[in-house]
């Protein structure tokens, strides 16, 4: 069993009490491996009875056993290139490889409509369409979406900037930021300090934060006004990239259809360019 999977799929059902658990465990799974039920109880602010209940609620025998499972995965733990890896060795020797590996692809972007909420979805749409400005945020491997998702926005929208670690002063951007300020957290396991870190500043700076990852257990979900999940069968970041960038299109695509007189607009300015130095 995947400790970590498991509780995503039964997050939903958990008390208040056993989420607190869950989130700890999603976060914390070196602490989890080797304290007692009694000291994490403590640390998480819950009942000893509260971490044995949520591993009664995986489907285990006890405490005992979660723990056994817990130290199993951190010790045969694969990277995740090696998950990747493995993903596509079971379709390797199939017919049409290239069809089963975006079959694959598919079958989560349809795991990922089924499982998000559409009225999430438009009031994340509707938020970065009245929005005097738009942050979006994201490191290693959704650096690169943040990346796409900026400059794809920009096309449709007015004040939108990416986070650049190596180059931008967070602060500063923080600090321009309002109520009427749209934040983007892009953050999938594992997950990045950074960027938790400054999802909640820009929550504590009064901007309207939407949280793109992979559960409702990820740590930016804590501070996300809108969460909107992507859902894999795998843990491997690889094999998130196509159905993200399938849900950013449809926040783009979203703005563009809201934001029809404004792209109307952009589109006369832009033919007005002799574009011909540019562009063969």
């Amino acid at each position: 069993m995947d400790v970590q999977l498991k509780a995503k799929e039964i997050f939903p059902s958990l008390s208040s009490g056993q989420k607190k658990v869950a989130k700890y465990l999603l976060s914390h799974s070196h602490i989890f491996a080797v304290s007692s039920a009694q000291t994490l109880g403590k640390e998480i602010g819950v009942s000893e009875t509260t971490i044995i209940r949520f591993s009664y609620s995986l489907g285990l025998s006890g405490f005992a056993e979660l723990q056994k499972l817990i130290r199993n995965q951190l010790i045969f733990e694969s990277s995740s290139l090696n998950e990747y890896h493995s993903s596509k060795l079971e379709v390797a020797n199939q017919p049409n490889f290239m069809a089963q590996v975006m079959e694959q692809d598919i079958m989560s972007i349809k795991k990922t409509i089924n499982n998000l909420s559409n009225d999430n979805f438009t009031k994340a749409v509707d938020k970065i369409v009245v929005a005097d400005s738009v942050l979006i945020s994201g490191h290693r491997l959704s650096f690169s979406a943040a990346h796409w998702l900026t400059f794809t926005l920009r096309l449709v929208k007015d004040d939108v900037q990416l986070y650049r670690p190596d180059t931008d002063d967070i602060f500063l951007q923080l600090n321009k930021m309002t109520e009427n300020s749209v934040f983007i957290a892009i953050s999938f396991q594992r997950y990045v300090k950074e960027t938790v870190k400054i999802t909640e500043m820009a929550k504590q700076a009064g901007a309207f934060v939407i949280g793109i990852t992979d559960s409702d257990l990820a740590p930016i979900a804590e501070y996300a006004d809108v969460l909107l999940p992507v859902s894999t069968p795998r843990t491997s970041t690889i094999d998130t990239a196509p159905v993200l960038f399938s849900l950013l299109n449809s926040l783009v695509a979203g703005v563009s259809i809201k934001n029809e007189k404004k792209i109307k607009e952009r589109n006369t300015k832009y033919d007005a360019y002799n574009q011909d130095d540019f562009f063969f």
